[in-house]
């Protein structure tokens, strides 16, 4: 079954907007809540002082014979005219006698009932939503307080003042306003900048993919551009981009080889085709059979060989870790020195060997080192000058271990000292005299001496070339 492919940046955004509009579903609710409650008691309050006034002014102007008198009236509409409040005022038993902002008919000869009078008695007052028994139309915020004599502080009657709930529903509406406004305006900037800063954060990993799409096809000169970004995401588009660095180089290095293996396989195996055939359809002599047979003898050792080093090279470069024992660095060197004896006879060379009295003791793997120190040999052997002598030195130093091979022939350009380690690279000096190699010698003892962490140099000057090779002294 197939299912609906979700991106990240509409995962990410629809989850900062939930986020966000959950938050201020929150605050609005609790604001809602406590803006109504201030509202209702900062109204309550208000309330409170002007019937205590009211009630201070009834008590000063009024006894309780003279509750329903003329000034309890007028004083009860001024107070109800600069206020605003609708004022009920009882005798003691709860009659109502005066009244100011309510119309007579619901308040003339009726009565509080006791509970209203019970509360202000037991209290010293009465705050609540109520019609008090219907003597207002519609229920009403409603605070009652009781008239005392100034000087026997007997109660003399009750005063109740009562507002529209309306009211505090308008202040709060009006608070409540201001807060929705504010709050959409901050959550529409909010979803703005969410959506902006969201489709930034994907847009390189949109590269990155786009990027990966073509490397799978072979294209590797795709590069993210948000390097610029101080953060996770830069982090990971720099590394990106030195991946698909690394991975066209070596896409480069791959095609190189190719051609190069292609070209060293195409020489001998045409030079074998070619006297093969001339030798079967008669073409060659039979007395000239012989020496085309060793030189078909000969091309097929240097395939052989190619073979050989080429196996060397997989090997090396599929090691994960070399194995590091401690091994003398003396000995390994006059291994080397004895498996080429015959060749460096032969080619009527002498070897000029300097070693230590004392072992040289070193880290590393002491077959591969040999194969280091043979193949300079080896290679020191195959350019030198006849008759002239090949200088082999070990010597130590701080916390190195040195070996290193010169011979006397020709100098290598200086152009060519940086590429001589790499693969298949001859100079075309060399490929004038060197119908035995393949290419591959130093570049393996290049591969060799990085995975042992260890150095190489080379010089050459003068007609004398030399390779110098370093590793790490044991520590026992």
């Amino acid at each position: 079954m197939k299912t609906t492919r979700k991106s990240i940046y509409r995962k990410n955004f629809l989850t900062i907007a939930s986020i966000l509009l959950i938050s201020f579903l929150v605050l609005a609710l609790a604001f809602s809540s406590l803006s109504y409650r201030l509202v209702n008691n900062e109204k309550q309050e208000t309330m409170t002082t002007n019937a205590q006034k009211v009630a201070e002014l009834l008590s000063a102007i009024s006894s309780e014979e003279s509750m329903g008198a003329l000034p309890v009236r007028m004083a009860t509409m001024i107070v109800s005219e600069t206020s605003g409040y609708q004022i009920i005022v009882c005798d003691t038993m709860g009659m109502v006698v005066s009244g100011a902002g309510v119309e007579e008919q619901y308040y003339l000869g009726r009565q509080v009932s006791d509970h209203y009078i019970s509360e202000i008695l037991s209290s010293g007052s009465y705050t609540g939503v109520t019609a008090l028994d219907s003597i207002y139309g519609e229920s009403q915020l409603v605070v009652g307080m009781p008239v005392l004599d100034h000087d026997s502080n007997f109660v003399q009657g009750y005063v109740f003042l009562s507002g529209t709930l309306s009211t505090i529903d308008g202040v709060w509406q009006q608070s409540a306003s201001v807060f929705a406004i504010t709050a959409i305006t901050v959550l529409v900037i909010a979803f703005i900048i969410c959506m902006i800063t969201t489709r930034r954060q994907v847009e390189p990993i949109n590269q990155m993919a786009y990027a990966a799409h073509k490397f799978a096809k072979g294209d590797f000169s795709i590069r993210v551009t948000e390097l610029e970004r101080q953060d996770e995401i830069g982090d990971l588009a720099e590394a990106f981009n030195a991946m698909a660095d690394s991975l066209e180089s070596s896409e480069k290095s791959r095609r190189e080889f190719i051609a190069n293996v292609s070209h060293e396989l195409k020489t001998p195996m045409t030079t074998i085709a070619g006297f093969a055939d001339g030798i079967l359809d008669g073409t060659i002599p039979k007395e000239k059979q012989g020496e085309y047979l060793r030189i078909i003898s000969s091309e097929t050792r240097r395939l052989s060989r190619l073979v050989r080093s080429m196996l060397d090279m997989s090997q090396l470069q599929g090691d994960e870790k070399t194995e590091m024992k401690e091994f003398d660095l003396t000995e390994v060197a006059c291994q080397a020195i004895l498996s080429l004896e015959k060749k460096i006879i032969d080619r009527g060379l002498d070897v000029d060997v300097e070693l230590p009295e004392e072992p040289v003791k070193a880290m590393g793997n002491s077959d591969a080192i040999t194969q280091v120190v043979y193949n300079l040999i080896d290679n020191a052997a195959k350019f030198a000058e006849k008759n002239s002598a090949i200088k082999i030195e070990v010597w130590k130093q701080n916390s190195k271990a040195y070996v290193s091979v010169e011979n006397k022939g020709e100098t290598i350009n200086k152009d060519e000292l940086p590429l001589i380690f790499e693969r298949f690279h001859k100079t075309d000096r060399s490929r004038s005299m060197d119908r035995e190699g393949v290419g591959l010698g130093l570049y393996i003892v290049k591969t060799i001496m990085d995975s042992h962490n260890g150095d190489i140099f080379v010089t050459s000057d003068n007609g004398l070339t030399k390779f110098t090779i370093s590793l790490e002294l044991s520590v026992s």
